[in-house]
């Protein structure tokens, strides 16, 4: 069965094996989510659980949200998300990190940090010019392609806005789950800022 919870990206910080190894993790803060809606193929035309996490104030909140949490009796949820494959669900039963364990592979979405407009070689790994006097070539893009055509094709590899991405994260391995502060050590780094809405789930492709 397909698991998946809702957190918060804390930080990283660095952890020891009993034989002495240093591992690099990634702490996920992951609060006890609550299962807002249980969608069918009947009633949605599909099948999935909806779930919400980290609680806000009603002031924040409008009267439609507030009645659809009222379902589930709990306080209108700042993130609301779906997972699909998950079953055995009600609507107000809670998703916690016991479910995961260390040794479970998972995969990890959030967003990318934004960098804002970046030119080629930021943004594109590309190489600069000579950053001799006498050149004037140093940091621009380059050849736009052949002359034939007289327009440049699409997906040419240009400056532009960079990261603010949708990020997953394939096979990733959590080292450690501590269910008493409810959080979610995971092997390696993760994508997003601090503070960020980090998705976790089974590994689709985990061998």
């Amino acid at each position: 069965m397909t698991k998946g919870i809702l957190g918060k990206k804390v930080g990283m910080t660095q952890i020891f094996t009993e034989t002495g190894e240093l591992i690099p993790v990634t702490v996920i803060e992951a609060a006890a989510n609550v299962v807002l809606q249980v969608k069918t193929v009947e009633t949605d035309g599909y099948q999935a659980v909806q779930v919400g996490f980290d609680d806000k104030r009603e002031i924040l909140s409008n009267k439609p949200a507030k009645g659809h949490v009222a379902k589930a009796n709990t306080a209108p949820k700042r993130f609301i998300r779906e997972f699909k494959n998950i079953e055995g669900l009600e609507v107000g039963a809670e998703l916690t990190v016991e479910q995961f364990e260390a040794g479970d592979v998972v995969d990890v979405t959030g967003t990318s940090k934004g960098k804002g407009f970046q030119g080629v070689i930021k943004r594109h790994g590309q190489s600069r010019g000579p950053m001799a006097h006498g050149s004037r070539y140093h940091r621009r893009p380059g050849s736009m392609g052949p002359v034939a055509p007289n327009r440049v094709f699409k997906n040419k590899h240009l400056a532009g806005r960079m990261g603010g991405n949708r990020v997953t994260m394939q096979n990733l391995v959590i080292v450690q789950v501590d269910p008493e502060k409810n959080v979610i050590l995971v092997k390696g780094n993760i994508p997003g800022a601090k503070k960020s809405l980090i998705t976790i789930k089974s590994a689709i492709k985990a061998k």
